[in-house]
């Protein structure tokens, strides 16, 4: 029980270290996009918006880490669903992007910062942050379709989860007491 245990948490780790360091990579990719963009927004045709400057930064980075993730990072777990895969990953960076264009809105308005290279930071700051969010979104709610499907993997979720028809397989699983143990006699 131990040694299959030990190998699906070490298959488990080695999927997941792989998946981390692409989504490193579109990651890294797309924080270049997000940022350079941003800050070309903050310092010309956007200089007076700079929350509205990260939002566009941040969307035109959001389109390009939904084709990268769903063809390169996730790729064997793509839902079926196209349009249901894509509303979920725009509503978890919709949630990534309020945090990350929180984060300069509360530097400039409720911190009264007022130099670009801060309020910069400060996305950089909530980028950081939403990151994080958004890796477990992705991969628990957003591209989670091969991993229930492969035999190895299929039961892991039920390591975190409580079944309660788990109780009541083990409990057909028991033998019957006997007259000897106190049960009811046949």
């Amino acid at each position: 029980m131990f040694s299959t245990l030990a190998d699906r948490i070490r298959g488990l780790a080695s999927l997941f270290w792989r998946e981390v360091a692409k989504f490193g990579a579109v990651g890294g990719v797309a924080f270049v996009i997000d940022n350079g963009l941003t800050y070309y927004l903050m310092h010309g045709p956007m200089s007076d918006s700079e929350a509205k400057a990260r939002f566009v930064g941040a969307t035109v980075a959001t389109v390009f880490s939904w084709v990268a993730n769903r063809f390169w990072t996730f790729r064997h777990r793509r839902q079926a669903n196209v349009l249901r895969e894509f509303a979920m990953f725009v509503l978890i960076n919709g949630i990534g992007i309020g945090i990350s264009t929180g984060f300069t809105a509360l530097a400039k308005y409720g911190m009264g910062i007022d130099d670009k290279n801060m309020l910069f930071l400060a996305g950089v700051a909530g980028i950081l942050v939403a990151t994080v969010v958004r890796f477990f979104a992705y991969r628990f709610l957003v591209f989670n379709e091969e991993l229930d499907q492969e035999p190895e993997f299929s039961h892991d979720h039920e390591l975190i989860e409580a079944h309660p028809h788990r109780e009541h397989a083990r409990a057909a699983e028991r033998p019957a007491p006997t007259s000897a143990d106190g049960g009811p006699k046949p």
